[in-house]
């Protein structure tokens, strides 16, 4: 779909097709690594319903420039991710502890920010991964999991994929997962650019 000088990759979806079918899902996903072969684009979490061009451009109108500069940007670039459980996950504090939601929320971050790689996997991941990547950053998904996010450039896939072997041989005791290459997702976020 065209909006402005930008194109949305679209899939027809009849009335009746639920959304989470895990068929859709798969065809959308093989649909995304074609695209990511071709081309960086910006994944737009979890996508969106629409009816039309003009729907379409109703809802991403706000985030056109931002998209384009970052396409510009990060032409040559993709996403990949190491994922690996925390050290010392904490335990998820239960909402009915809580007066307020804001309060439970504000408990979820702590627990969530309090977990940590293991140190060793965490050390060699920067000695190994980071020099490879344009941008990092470590991020905290839930109480369970840490993952490095690394922008790196596509002529470096390989170069990453090595160092995920030289990773698995320095900490084989560690279990994660790295993967890739996917699209800008992490680094569409303007707030941390």
């Amino acid at each position: 779909i065209v909006i402005g000088d930008l194109y949305l990759s679209a899939l027809a979806v009849p009335d009746d097709q639920p959304l989470g079918d895990r068929e859709l899902l798969l065809q959308v996903a093989a649909i995304r690594a074609k695209l990511l072969d071709a081309a960086t684009f910006v994944a737009i979490r979890y996508g969106f319903v629409v009816a039309s061009a003009d729907d379409a451009l109703a809802k991403c109108a706000a985030h056109l420039a931002r998209w384009k500069h970052l396409l510009i940007e990060h032409r040559e670039h993709v996403e990949m991710t190491l994922k690996t459980a925390a050290i010392a996950p904490q335990a998820r504090p239960d909402r009915h502890d809580f007066t307020s939601g804001a309060d439970y929320l504000r408990a979820l971050h702590a627990v969530t920010q309090a977990s940590n790689a293991d140190l060793h996997l965490r050390a060699a991941a920067d000695r190994l991964l980071v020099p490879l990547s344009v941008k990092h950053r470590w991020l905290h998904r839930d109480e369970k999991s840490v993952e490095l996010v690394a922008l790196i450039e596509r002529s470096r896939l390989d170069d990453a994929r090595a160092a995920g072997e030289s990773l698995r041989a320095q900490c084989p005791d560690v279990p994660f997962l790295l993967s890739g290459p996917w699209p800008l997702e992490v680094f569409a976020d303007a707030d941390h650019e």
